[in-house]
């Protein structure tokens, strides 16, 4: 049996309805948690631009903007998609059990 990351509880899935987003602190980081499309996606909160967080950034098209300068980034692969930002954000795990949403550490 593989040690499982620690987990992060996030509250209730149905608490974090289609097309919203919130942040939580894993292990000391600040993690952006959005619901899009039917899925929970987890990614660092913070732009690889200029560090800048993501929360309350448009989330269409599978991506989140970073509302300081306009960068792209994937929410399925954390890859920045659009200019001024090259570097990834750091990607975390989302999981639902029993009702509850969870984040970890890849």
């Amino acid at each position: 049996m593989t040690d499982m990351p620690a987990r992060t509880l996030v509250g209730p899935a149905d608490s974090l309805p289609e097309g919203q987003q919130t942040a939580v602190d894993v292990a000391g980081v600040s993690v952006l948690v959005v619901h899009h499309d039917g899925q929970f996606y987890a990614l660092r909160n913070n732009c690889t631009h200029k560090d800048f967080p993501l929360l309350g950034g448009d989330v269409s098209m599978g991506r989140v903007t970073c509302e300081k300068h306009g960068a792209k980034f994937e929410l399925a692969t954390g890859k920045a998609r659009t200019l001024p930002a090259v570097k990834p954000v750091k990607l975390y795990r989302t999981q639902v059990e029993e009702g509850q949403l969870y984040v970890s550490e890849l």
